[in-house]
């Protein structure tokens, strides 16, 4: 067991006195303790308090720690105050340890590069994919190179969003994780890539009339996605705390923040279905489907999240598509 006392207090009025906290630390799965932290401010946040678990245990950094009220409970954000928890001047939290991890930026990086070395790779004909005959040859299809182009702009949009608008309210992810969405992003790039740049592959029923639409459709999701990515951003832009639910605004892309609470998502699953539309590829289509089902999973646990954290929150937002889902 471990003994640390606490930092002295900021700032002390003449006139008071501050009641400091005693916050023992006990192993989620044995109950065993594994720190006693004495004089603990009240205005300590759950951020401190890992702070000071760290300096007791420097295996366990602050992102690897989840500290908790109960075991099987929630993990306490950082940014939770102590004396604004439901507990005494004595009290006791459960950790966890999360595990190896890694920075959100990378996660992004790693996952995003990935297809678009993979798609590369199959667009370019590499010899061990279509064999000799066929290595380095190039499509007599347009849509061919147009599907390259659309696939590689909506990797680089995502790289750009990643390292210049997005902010990301936890800090890292776990190791293991990454590995497995690796394996999804990059491998359904390959199977999709695979097939689109085949030397059987044919273009789309309706020629080049389904092949347009689907383009200006898959550019208008485009730009959609980035304009919602931008309000989000600019939600966190004054570096305040306080939590607030994201509106329209005089971007018409933002518009369909009136219908739905994810229109991030609703804008992604159109670029894909235009996507496969303009490639009437069989894999594209899984791919979009798959990918559908997990975004409105995300959609629906955060648009629950807003309805109990907001009061005001509209009633006529769905999660992802308006009116229905």
């Amino acid at each position: 067991m471990a003994s640390w006392r606490g930092l002295p207090h900021r700032a002390i009025m003449s006139s008071s006195r501050i009641s400091f906290f005693e916050v023992e630390i006990l192993d989620c799965k044995t109950k065993q303790q594994l720190c006693f932290l004495d004089k603990v401010e009240p205005n300590h946040t759950v951020n401190d308090i890992k702070l000071m678990f760290h300096k007791c245990y420097p295996q366990w950094y602050p992102a690897r720690q989840s500290i908790r009220l109960d075991p099987k409970g929630r993990s306490l954000k950082d940014e939770e105050v102590l004396r604004e928890l439901p507990v005494g001047t004595t009290a006791t939290l459960y950790f966890r340890d999360l595990g190896p991890q890694i920075g959100w930026t990378m996660v992004f990086l790693t996952e995003y590069a990935g297809p678009l070395f993979v798609y590369f790779l199959f667009y370019f004909r590499m010899p061990f994919f279509y064999g000799l005959a066929k290595a380095f040859t190039s499509s007599p299809h347009s849509v061919v190179h147009l599907a390259c182009c659309c696939h590689s702009f909506h990797y680089i949009k995502r790289l750009i969003e990643t390292i210049f608008v997005h902010r990301f309210s936890h800090g890292t992810m776990p190791l293991k994780s990454i590995v497995k969405n690796c394996f999804y992003y990059w491998g359904f790039a390959a199977w999709l890539a695979y097939y689109i740049n085949h030397p059987l592959y044919t273009p789309p029923s309706y020629g080049k009339k389904q092949i347009s639409l689907s383009m200006i459709m898959f550019l208008i999701c485009e730009t959609g996605n980035f304009s919602i990515h931008i309000a989000l951003s600019n939600l966190k832009i004054d570096g305040s705390r306080s939590r607030r639910y994201p509106f329209p605004t005089r971007n018409p892309f933002t518009w369909l923040f009136f219908f739905v609470s994810c229109p991030n998502y609703t804008y992604e699953v159109g670029s894909w279905i235009s996507f496969t539309v303009m490639t009437q590829c069989v894999p594209v289509g899984l791919f979009t489907l798959i990918g559908f089902i997990q975004m409105t999973i995300w959609a629906k646990e955060k648009h629950h999240r807003y309805i109990r954290e907001f009061k005001d929150y509209p009633r006529i937002r769905m999660s992802i598509i308006p009116f229905l889902l």
